[in-house]
């Protein structure tokens, strides 16, 4: 009797293994489905943000829990003050009121103020939906202004601050130039955490965290577009050997093998093996301390499922860094600009991204002006 439940257990027990196993191999998407997609992964290994205007997508996003940061440029605090949508009209209208009504008495003076106070609207909005990071940007045409970017930052955070926003959740961006890295230096003595984007040069990125700068965005898919143009190349780049994704990786290591607390958190993508693999910078990537991904992005990473292999992680950056420190551990102006002047990608970079954020810019104050000058009309 013992033997026959004993035999009959064991024939239960291979049946169903043998059908455990039988349903496996004809289905083999079994795993697929239980993978976490591959956005969901990225998130367990990288702090993600939001590169996005948009506060529904934010909210959209913010909602799965794998973002906890938005980044804004100037850009999308454009696209809000032209967009007509009530909801930003309201931020715009806001922002004019309250230039008019403070002590500024000319007009370019009223309409700076009136463009860091749609910044700051537009960014607390979106702090009620994130919980981390907000970068909001000092305007672009003070690049070479270093006590201008200084004063700026200072009110934007103050703006913040009379909102109700800590300033610890507030990241101020400034372009990396050697008086953006000069102005992030002084207010970063000053509690005032910031963001050093158009990074396209090794040497910016060294000069950044040798001042201490927070946090700082480099651009992967500017920076292969500038080779590529340069190459005249039209075929595929494989991701390990896309400039960008070297640029980052090599910024990474040093970061990591002399102890730079600066966080670095790629931005601006593009497929490295061309159209139908938007996120192949982003799988290189994965591991950095920080990204910021548009909406897009996030919905193909969203859509993929495979295993996504980490790339970056802190032991191995530190074993296998090659750099020696720039300038004895701090680069001094001339060395900076000379560097980066012998950087035909960085150099050209900055200047074109520069370029296109003033642009923005310009765009953003046309609306201003227009509103400030019917206001003034009206009363």
């Amino acid at each position: 009797m013992k033997f026959s439940i004993a035999a009959l257990f064991v024939g239960i027990m291979t049946s169903f293994k043998a059908s455990a196993f039988s349903v496996s191999s004809k289905a083999p998407r079994t795993n697929t489905v239980l993978q976490a997609s591959q956005l969901e992964q990225l998130s367990q290994m990288t702090t993600l943000s939001i590169d996005s205007g948009d506060l529904k997508v934010i909210k959209e996003y913010a909602d799965t829990g794998f973002i906890t940061d938005a980044t804004t440029n100037p850009l999308f605090v454009s696209q809000a003050g032209s967009s007509g949508d009530p909801v930003y009209q309201k931020l715009v209208d806001d922002a004019v009121e309250f230039a008019l009504a403070s002590d500024e008495s000319d007009e370019d003076s009223i309409v700076a103020l009136a463009i860091d106070r749609l910044a700051v609207n537009l960014g607390a909005s979106i702090a009620s939906i994130v919980k981390g990071y907000i970068s909001t940007e000092v305007n672009p045409k003070l690049a070479f202004d270093a006590e201008a970017s200084i004063s700026r930052g200072r009110r934007i955070i103050a703006m913040y601050e009379e909102k109700g926003v800590s300033k610890d959740r507030i990241l101020i961006k400034l372009p990396a130039t050697w008086e953006g890295i000069v102005a992030a230096e002084v207010l970063e003595k000053e509690g005032i955490q910031c963001n050093l984007t158009l990074v396209f040069s090794f040497v910016q990125a060294v000069a950044c965290a040798q001042r201490e700068s927070h946090l700082i965005s480099p651009f992967p898919g500017r920076v292969l577009d500038w080779y590529k143009a340069q190459d005249n190349r039209t075929e595929p780049t494989q991701p390990k050997d896309d400039e960008g994704v070297v640029l980052c990786t090599r910024i990474y290591k040093y970061y990591k093998k002399y102890q730079h607390d600066t966080i670095c958190m790629p931005a601006s993508w593009r497929p490295s093996r061309g159209p139908g693999f938007e996120i192949d910078e982003i799988q290189a990537l994965a591991g950095s301390d920080r990204m910021t991904i548009p909406a897009p992005l996030l919905e193909k990473l969203d859509a993929t499922s495979e295993e996504l292999p980490r790339a970056l992680d802190p032991e191995t950056a530190i074993a296998t860094c090659d750099d020696e420190e720039i300038g004895n551990g701090m680069m001094d102006e001339k060395e900076f600009r000379y560097l980066l002047n012998m950087d035909g990608c960085g150099n050209d970079k900055l200047a074109e991204g520069l370029r296109a954020f003033i642009g923005e810019t310009d765009k953003l104050e046309k609306v201003i002006v227009e509103k400030v000058r019917s206001s003034n009309a009206d009363a």
